[in-house]
Formats: structure tokens, C-alpha cells, sequence
């Protein structure tokens, strides 16, 4: 392993991903990087068609209770998108653009919303 792979890892945090199938998937989320984009980085289908700019609501994801809580409230635009989209939960549903890089988050676990 190179020493870049070392310092990457070290300074990383780990996501565990449940798709809309159910199945998990493990990654790497770094650094100055949204949770829409480790998830799309990471080849999980995450459409994140607006680019990260919240005026979509296709990156949206479903955060445990615990972890939903720890979380800055959600802008009202964030708010406006995600009440209609498919399966909103007042209490866990993000868009995940909107949520930044953070240690705090280390080994959570996220669940890919159904799709429009």
C-alpha cells in the first residue's frame, strides 16, 4: 500500500450503504466530500442530477434517528424538495449533497431512498 493509500485511509470515514435491492456496500467517504458524492463516486446508483446544488431530490437517503439528529437542521429548500419526494420521513430523510464530510459520521449507516 503507498503511503498516499496510508494517509487517505487514516483520514477517511467508513459508510456502510443499503441500496434499494437491500444489499450493503462499504466505502470510503473523504475529506471536502459530500455524502452524494461518496455515493456516486463509489458507483452506487445516486442519480444527483441538479449536481449537488439541492434544487433535486435525487440523491436522496435515509439517515438513522441517532445520526439524523446530529445533523444541522435542514435548509427550508432542502425541506421544500424532500417533502415531495418518494418516501420522506420527517424524522431521517436528507438529500445527500447536503450532507458534508464529517469524522462524527464514521460507520454510519445510510439507506438509498426509492427512486421517482
Amino acid at each position: 500500500m503507498s503511503s498516499t493509500s496510508i494517509s487517505n485511509t487514516a483520514i477517511s470515514t467508513k459508510l456502510t450503504v443499503v441500496d434499494r435491492e437491500g444489499a450493503t456496500h462499504d466505502l470510503e467517504w473523504e475529506p471536502g466530500q459530500s455524502m452524494m458524492e461518496a455515493l456516486r463516486d463509489n458507483d452506487l446508483p445516486v442519480l444527483a442530477s441538479c449536481g449537488g446544488t439541492a434544487s433535486c431530490a435525487t440523491c436522496h437517503v435515509f439517515l438513522e434517528q441517532e445520526v439524523f439528529d446530529t445533523l444541522e437542521d435542514r435548509s427550508e429548500d432542502e425541506l421544500e424538495l424532500l417533502v415531495e419526494a418518494e418516501g420522506y420521513r420527517e424524522c431521517g430523510s436528507r438529500l445527500s449533497c447536503q450532507v458534508g464530510f464529517s469524522r462524527d459520521l464514521d460507520g454510519v449507516t445510510v439507506t438509498l431512498a426509492p427512486e421517482e
